[in-house]
């Protein structure tokens, strides 16, 4: 695992639809690493193919071993800029999941499209009429950078650094979803070494505010299509919850809080988590958020997701640590090395080849119809 290159994604600026910067650190680690991409006509990026063409020809060819398709995404939640109120203080509006206390004093982060990088505080804040998030407010800039227009600006929560590593611990103000998109690229690029042609990776657009990227991708009809079988493998991180915990092991996502996935790769990616990480995996409908596994399912194509479990979701002070303001205030997101490094290996396994999509269950019905064999005697009775 290239943790130098995961701690450089996780200090780009983000947030729904203003994605830009990532974008670009994506786009020039992957020319670095030699793996064809290209953008579809929403921004995404596709990965492991260089052209529009070149997917239409993977999905459209008669093979049996499906497409496995690989989906994180590029946003966290974060604030637009609207207006200046006066030269240092700028009402923003919010998108996506946010702390609901201790909010007003607390730090934030606030970049240019160059990515230039400002500090502020949140000096006023209001939350949406049902109280489950921040929808509104203002920030205090210590510098004066008022010869931006207050639209192309935007930020996030601010900490001690954007992103920082302690005893195995990264903690930063942004790990949902970056650290999916670094799986990824590093699946990408184990494809292209491999020279796979079962492999497309997809990195989304404003998925915190609805899934806006995944589901334009889908609607441009090249999966809905497609001739060859396909398989979704949604890369998210994911809200701990009782048996989805830091440092205990990614999680075989059997399901979001929309329902479950498909049954067939929910069984293959179990089979392979217990091959690879016996004793070092987790598994259970992780019911804190909704994922673009959903979306593949609700398009009808076969879907299952692996998370990484992810401390103080969305900023909010949950499980506390370093610099956290207060229960349900602002805090750094964090996650374990060791379960990234638990995905990887989880992706890699999920190229190879004789993989049993068809049919996961036959060993499983042996050992059924064993239990049948040996009872069938008893089953007499006068």
């Amino acid at each position: 695992m290239n943790k130098k290159s995961l701690l450089s994604l996780l200090e780009q600026p983000t947030a729904p639809y203003r994605e830009g910067l990532v974008i670009q650190w994506i786009k020039n680690e992957l020319n670095r690493i030699q793996v064809p991409f290209f953008q579809d006509s929403t921004g995404n990026i596709i990965m492991g193919v260089a052209s529009e063409q070149e997917y239409r020809i993977l999905l459209g060819q008669n093979e049996k071993e499906p497409v496995r398709v690989f989906i994180a995404h590029m946003d966290h939640p974060g604030f637009h800029g609207v207006k200046w109120k006066n030269k240092q203080t700028l009402e923003v509006k919010w998108f996506g999941g946010s702390p609901r206390k201790h909010l007003v004093g607390s730090r934030v982060w606030i970049s240019n499209p160059a990515g230039q990088v400002y500090d502020g505080i949140l000096s006023s804040a209001t939350l949406d009429k049902k109280k489950t998030h921040l929808s509104k407010g203002t920030v205090k800039i210590k510098e004066n950078c008022s010869e931006h227009k207050a639209p192309t600006l935007f930020g996030g929560f601010g900490f001690r650094k954007a992103v920082w590593e302690k005893s195995g611990i990264v903690y930063t103000k942004a790990a949902d979803d970056l650290v999916g998109c670094f799986v990824a690229i590093e699946t990408a690029k184990k494809a292209a070494k491999l020279q796979s042609r079962k492999f497309i990776g997809i990195l989304t657009r404003a998925e915190e505010v609805g899934f806006v990227g995944c589901i334009a991708h889908f609607e441009l009809g090249w999966l809905k299509t497609a001739k060859r079988p396909l398989v979704v493998v949604s890369l998210e991180t994911s809200r701990t919850l009782p048996g989805a915990l830091v440092g205990k092991g990614p999680v075989v996502r059997l399901g979001d809080r929309a329902g479950v996935f498909s049954g067939p790769a929910i069984e293959v990616l179990s089979q392979i988590a217990q091959k690879k990480l016996p004793k070092k995996f987790q598994k259970r409908v992780m019911d804190g958020g909704t994922c673009e596994a959903t979306v593949a399912v609700v398009n009808q194509v076969p879907a299952v997701g692996i998370s990484i479990p992810l401390g103080n979701y969305h900023n909010q002070g949950f499980e506390g640590g370093p610099d956290c303001r207060g229960p349900e205030g602002p805090a750094p997101e964090f996650v374990s090395l060791s379960d990234i490094k638990g995905m990887l290996v989880l992706c890699e396994e999920l190229l190879k080849d004789d993989l049993p999509w068809e049919d996961p269950w036959s060993e499983r019905r042996k050992q059924l119809l064993s239990y049948l064999e040996e009872g069938k005697d008893l089953l007499v009775f006068s």
